[in-house]
């Protein structure tokens, strides 16, 4: 069974654009290979983080991540800052990095831009951390959407330029795109995001799911209801896609084709299609809430089998670098 490995920045609770980016992707994932699930802290630091919420972000996270489907028994699920070999292994890869390398990365210029106040070096240094937390696990696929390619390529040359100059210890990553299309948040514009409020929280009520489908952008072709549309070109007909059958689907492209049906009414079936979808994940987060034991345990039970392989690889390293082994 093959090795995947990925990571999610803790910041709180999962919202509709994680789920189907990321999170759904995942719980497939488990069915074909052996995934180590990362809730990565130390990447969450390079950008400002208030301390007292990170916590509350961490559990928040990791409950959702359970509620979805990611199971501890079969999957390693752990927080970044409880494996101190992945700091370690940053440190290391530091030596194989090129400047030139991480000044391209499209990312750190993206935020650079949006932090034009906080350009610390972590933010630079991000593709190295991240290169480390795949590379520990010897991890043979990562699941990203096509704006992590770049950083997957440079863990690859990370890789290849340690086995090249110390010897063999590190397998090469494969970027696994994600099958799922970028996911466009309710305004139509923007890709979902918490900080823009154009998406869904997963533990939200039936009510705050259907008033924000309804203020949801639809076709622009359709004004009235009388007006005919190209479901295709309806941001509300791609989210049916991902949640409605193909009956329904049907229904709605056809009705909006020959204005049979309304946009309320594509709407209104679509949020009914979500919260059934939903409900399932909102009531097992009540429970995990209700029993922060289990979450903890998971944490600390999938930390330990981190530990155990991330140590293997340390000693590998370690002995590659002629380093004082005691």
């Amino acid at each position: 069974m093959k090795t995947v490995f990925s990571g999610i920045q803790p910041s709180g609770e999962l919202h509709l654009g994680n789920y189907l980016g990321a999170i759904r992707n995942w719980t497939a994932l488990q069915e074909e290979f052996f995934c180590y699930f990362c809730v990565v802290d130390y990447h969450a630091i390079t950008q400002d983080c208030e301390p007292k919420q990170m916590k509350t972000r961490v559990f928040d996270m990791v409950s959702d991540l359970l509620a979805c489907g990611i199971d501890p028994v079969r999957s390693v699920l752990f927080v970044q800052s409880q494996v101190p070999e992945h700091t370690e292994l940053c440190w290391i890869l530091n030596s194989v990095a090129q400047f030139g390398d991480l000044s391209r990365m499209t990312q750190f210029k993206d935020k650079s831009q949006r932090q034009a106040d906080n350009i610390n070096v972590g933010l630079f240094d991000y593709p190295v951390l991240q290169s480390a937390d795949i590379l520990l696990y010897n991890a043979e696929a990562v699941p990203v959407g096509q704006d992590q390619v770049q950083h997957i390529e440079f863990a690859r040359r990370l890789a290849r330029g340690f086995n090249n100059r110390w010897g063999k210890v590190f397998k090469e990553p494969e970027a696994k795109l994600t099958s799922t299309p970028k996911i466009i948040g309710l305004d139509g514009k923007a890709k979902m995001s918490k900080s823009m409020g154009n998406t869904i929280p997963l533990g939200a009520t039936e009510k705050e799911i259907r008033k924000r489908i309804n203020r949801a952008v639809t076709d622009p072709q359709r004004e009235k209801r009388e007006d005919k549309g190209e479901p295709d070109n309806c941001n509300v007909y791609s989210l049916h896609g991902c949640f409605s059958t193909d009956d329904d689907r049907r229904w709605v492209a056809e009705g909006c084709r020959t204005a049979g049906i309304g946009c309320v009414d594509c709407k209104r079936r679509l949020a009914d299609n979500l919260i059934e979808h939903l409900d399932p994940i909102r009531t097992r987060k009540a429970e995990l809430v209700a029993n922060p034991d289990e979450v903890h345990e998971a944490l600390n039970k999938g930390a330990e089998k981190a530990r155990q392989t991330a140590a293997k690889t340390i000693g590998k390293v370690r002995k590659k670098l002629g380093l004082w082994q005691g």
